[in-house]
């Protein structure tokens, strides 16, 4: 597929998907989405890891208002259903790691896209927005389910209702995002990140992704079950007997993702 909204890159089974509409802060159109939910597709196939960012100086401000058909009767119900749930759940089911490299200002929908990823790291000038009370609607794109479970009911009710910015900083303190980037540090921070997962053991980090999205609604005993099957699978893949014998053998792991 040519994507005409966005850019793919896929090296060292590192996949790369930047947002690319920078005129618009990367807001997202119907075809911006639909190029998402392809990209992510295939890089789930070809990738171990999925970093997400925008071009220019935007993460993305969410949707695109000028968008065909936003103007004037749309029917939002639909739009979320059949364009942007999707595309959201290809993110959350997403069997290898995801990131969020938000280098910069993430707003209404893009502020949930970003929150959808395993991962999110912002620069230091990056910030979050719920914006939606502003135009006279409430968060969607995963939002009131995000939320609560990363910043708690408080935080993400005033998000919510004020709408206000939240930086970077505020983000990382509150427990929404996993860190913030030094001034300079950004795109190295990231990279970082994306290789060790990259070069990791991949069947751990889906079990783990597995078991942790699964505990905010298994009972204990449940857990418990859960963590004993999917550490069953993990004791069987190459990646562990590796870990064991770099291990003993007082060297660095060698992970081929299997």
């Amino acid at each position: 597929m040519i994507y005409e909204t966005i850019d793919l890159d896929i090296k060292d089974n590192i996949a790369v998907l930047t947002l690319n509409r920078p005129a618009v802060m990367n807001a997202l159109n119907a075809q911006m989405r639909a190029e998402i939910l392809h990209a992510l597709r295939h890089s789930i196939e070809v990738a171990r890891v999925l970093v997400m960012t925008g071009a220019g100086p935007a993460f993305c401000s969410g949707q695109d208002l000028n968008d065909r058909g936003v103007v004037g009767k749309i029917d939002l119900e639909r739009s979320l259903r059949d364009q942007y749930n999707p595309m959201l759940q290809a993110i959350t089911d997403s069997p290898i790691p995801t990131i969020s490299a938000v280098n910069g200002p993430a707003a209404g929908a893009g502020a949930n896209l970003a929150l959808a990823a395993d991962v999110v790291i912002a620069a230091d000038d990056a910030y979050f927005a719920q914006a939606f009370t502003r135009i006279g609607l409430m968060p969607d794109a995963g939002g009131t389910h995000t939320l609560p479970r990363r910043m708690g009911m408080a935080k993400a009710m005033g998000a919510a209702l004020f709408a206000e910015k939240i930086s970077a900083q505020q983000a990382e303190a509150w427990g929404m995002i996993w860190e913030v980037a030094a001034p300079d540090g950004f795109d190295a921070l990231w990279k970082r990140r994306a290789k060790h997962l990259a070069t990791g053991p991949s069947v751990a980090y889906t079990h783990t992704k597995t078991a942790l999205r699964h505990s905010l609604h298994n009972t204990y005993e449940q857990q418990l079950m859960l963590e004993a099957k999917l550490q069953g699978d993990c004791g069987k893949t190459r990646d562990f007997k590796e870990g064991v014998l770099a291990f003993l053998e007082k060297r660095p792991a060698v992970f081929e993702g299997r």
